[in-house]
C-alpha cells in the first residue's frame, strides 16, 4: 500500500476532440495504464481541453494549416495555464501544427511517432505501410521522423486507396461507426501492400483505426497502434518518479 498521499505523478495534458472517439480511448488507456502499474484505486491525473472537431475538419479540408495552428495554439495555452506537465495530442494528423506550437513553449510533449517508431525498431521493422488521413499519408512530417529517428521507411497506399481510407475515417470512424465492409477494405489494402510493396507491418496512423482493425485480424502481419503506444509512453512519463 502506498503510504504517502497524495501520490506524486505528473499531470498529462490531453489535447482532445480530434476526434472525441479517440479522446475517450486515450482517457481509458491512460487510466488503465496507471492502474495496471500501481493497482488499487490509482488512475492517471489528467487535464483535457477538447477541441471542436467541426473546426478541425474544416481547417483540414480547406488546407488552412495556419488557421488550424492558431486554433490549436489557444488550446495548448489553456492546458499550460491549467498546470499540465506534458502535452499529449490524440491525433497523428495534428502533429504537423503541434510541432510548431510546442517549439515556442518550454513544456514537453510526447510526439506520437516516437513510441511507435521505437516499437517498430524493436520489432526489426524496416519498411511499413502507413494508414491515416490524407495529410498523414501524403505529407512528409511523420514519414521523415520515422526515417530520420528510427531508420524506418513508410509506404503510403495508392491515391485511390488513400481516398477510401480517408473517407472512412471522416465519414465513419470519427463518428463512432464501424462497418464490416470498411474493415474488409482496410484489410484488403494492407494485404495488397504486403504482397506488392513488400511492407513488413502496418502503422495504424489514425487514432481511431484500431477500433476497426487490429492485430487479431492479421496475426502474422504486425500492426502498430499509435494511440495505445502513445498513451503508454505518457504513463511512463507520468509515473517516472514512482519507478
Amino acid at each position: 500500500m502506498l503510504s504517502t498521499r497524495p501520490l506524486k505523478q505528473k499531470t498529462i495534458g490531453i489535447l482532445g476532440g480530434c476526434s472525441n472517439v479517440a479522446t475517450v480511448e486515450y482517457y481509458r488507456f491512460l487510466n488503465d495504464g496507471v492502474n495496471d502499474r500501481l493497482g488499487g484505486w490509482e488512475i492517471a491525473e489528467t487535464l483535457i481541453v477538447g477541441m471542436n472537431f467541426g473546426n478541425i475538419e474544416a481547417f483540414i479540408r480547406q488546407d488552412d494549416w495556419n488557421g488550424l495552428e492558431a486554433y490549436m495554439r489557444d488550446k495548448v495555452e489553456r492546458l499550460i495555464a491549467g498546470g499540465a506537465d506534458v502535452i499529449l495530442c490524440v491525433s497523428n494528423t495534428l502533429h504537423r501544427p503541434l510541432e510548431k506550437i510546442m517549439a515556442d513553449v518550454s513544456l514537453p510533449m510526447i510526439h506520437i511517432a516516437d513510441p511507435t517508431g521505437q516499437a517498430m525498431r524493436d520489432a526489426g521493422m524496416k519498411k511499413v505501410a502507413l494508414f491515416g488521413t490524407r495529410p498523414v499519408m501524403q505529407m512528409d512530417y511523420l514519414k521523415d521522423r520515422y526515417r530520420d529517428r528510427f531508420g524506418i521507411e513508410t509506404i503510403s497506399p495508392t491515391d485511390a486507396e488513400q481516398e477510401e481510407i480517408d473517407r472512412i475515417i471522416f465519414e465513419e470512424l470519427v463518428k463512432n461507426t464501424f462497418t464490416a465492409q470498411s474493415k474488409q477494405r482496410y484489410l484488403a489494402i494492407a494485404e495488397r501492400m504486403r504482397r506488392e510493396d513488400g511492407v513488413e507491418g502496418l502503422i495504424l496512423g489514425c487514432t481511431e483505426i484500431f477500433l476497426l482493425i487490429d492485430q487479431a485480424d492479421m496475426p502474422d502481419f504486425p500492426m502498430f497502434n499509435t494511440a495505445k503506444l502513445h498513451a503508454d509512453a505518457a504513463v511512463d512519463f507520468a509515473l517516472e518518479e514512482n519507478r
